[in-house]
């Protein structure tokens, strides 16, 4: 077993030293991009010694322009034919086990004189409607945005560009690098909504005797503030896997996870709400520092006169919610904040599966 190289790292090597002096020599006026996106925790840069278990070797994508998808075939059998085997002690290819159904292990015995190469090539248009089930030719809507998770979004714009001549690549990671403005603080708007929908019932499970419901409450709260700081600094936020991962590289999360950890281990209510208010006060001065607003309370207060210290979570999502100057976005908006697909459902089926996304389109018409 070779020593872990980072699979940023690794795929680049193996572009830069294998496959672009292929592509000079037999292909040179070929106008293409090379980088590694998409799927793997590689692209997003958490892999470790456990990842090269699964599917693990140095791969890449290819992208050639419309016109030269012909060449494809004509490439692929170059690179099965000289590439070496090996690739700085890694095989280059993997084969799946017959016992673990998913599971991949490297592939040692590559049939002599074609290598199964992890080098995929494509278009860039067929790629983006595979992975987000958008055609490249059409206007990325409102609905679009909100219906394509945000891991969706991680993955296309993070991984490293090794190489693009076309420019095509790098325009589309531009277009998808962040929100639209408006479109952004609705999705603000709709998490302080989800907050203010919950904020107080936390407590208030607590105070008839309920830790567990409340503390149940609590982490559905934590994870609402967690996607709330991932908006506020301009991060599309991953999967559950790497979700909390991404979170430590936030600027905020030196201050605030502290808190949300001592919200998830608290044994009563009363401590709950102590940090999770202190949270929530944190937050709020995230919101002002922000500026899109009239500077809004940056303290918990009392919820009508009852002992639950809330930070009033509506007023800021109908504060956001105010400065919404897109039509479109603002017909979405007065039908209710529900937010976009990571916010109304954690459902992997739903969250994975892009064929939803004409169905999910729907709740916004």
């Amino acid at each position: 077993m070779p020593n872990f190289i980072p699979g940023l790292e690794l795929c680049g090597r193996y572009y830069a030293e294998l496959v672009r002096p292929m592509l000079d020599g037999h292909f040179p006026n070929l106008r293409y991009a090379a980088a590694l996106i998409g799927y793997g925790s590689e692209v997003l840069g958490f892999d470790t010694e456990m990842s090269m278990d699964h599917a693990w070797s140095p791969r890449l994508i290819l992208f050639l322009r419309e016109n030269d998808l012909a060449l494809a075939g004509q490439i692929d059998e170059l690179l099965k034919r000289e590439l070496p085997t090996h690739f700085l002690g890694f095989p280059l290819g993997t084969r799946p086990s017959a016992d673990e159904p998913g599971v991949f292990f490297m592939d040692e015995m590559s049939r002599v004189g074609q290598v199964e190469h992890k080098t995929l090539l494509t278009g860039l248009r067929d790629y983006v409607l595979e992975t987000m089930n958008w055609d490249l030719r059409q206007p990325l809507e409102p609905v679009d945005w909100l219906t394509i998770p945000s891991q969706v979004l991680c993955v296309m714009t993070a991984g490293r560009v090794y190489f693009d001549n076309l420019g095509e690549l790098t325009k589309l990671r531009q277009q998808l690098a962040w929100y639209p403005h408006d479109l952004w603080l609705y999705l603000m708007a709709s998490v302080w909504d989800r907050i203010g929908q919950e904020e107080h019932l936390m407590p208030r499970a607590g105070f008839v005797g309920d830790e567990l419901g409340s503390a149940l409450i609590g982490s559905r709260l934590v994870r609402d503030v967690m996607s709330l700081c991932y908006l506020m600094e301009k991060q599309y936020a991953p999967y559950p896997k790497w979700f909390g991962t991404a979170f430590q590289r936030l600027t905020c999360a030196t201050a605030i996870a502290p808190l949300l950890w001592q919200a998830q281990q608290a044994p009563t209510w009363p401590e709950r709400q102590k940090a999770l208010g202190a949270a929530f006060e944190l937050l709020a001065r995230q919101h002002n520092a922000l500026g899109f607003t009239n500077p809004l309370p940056e303290k918990v207060s009392s919820f009508h006169g009852r002992p639950f210290l809330v930070i009033h979570a509506e007023v800021f999502a109908e504060a956001l919610k105010a400065k919404i100057n897109d039509s479109e976005i603002l017909r979405i908006a007065e039908k209710g904040l529900l937010g976009g697909l990571d916010q109304f459902s954690d459902s992997t089926v739903l969250r994975s599966d892009l064929r939803w996304r004409p169905s999910l389109k729907a709740l916004y018409k």
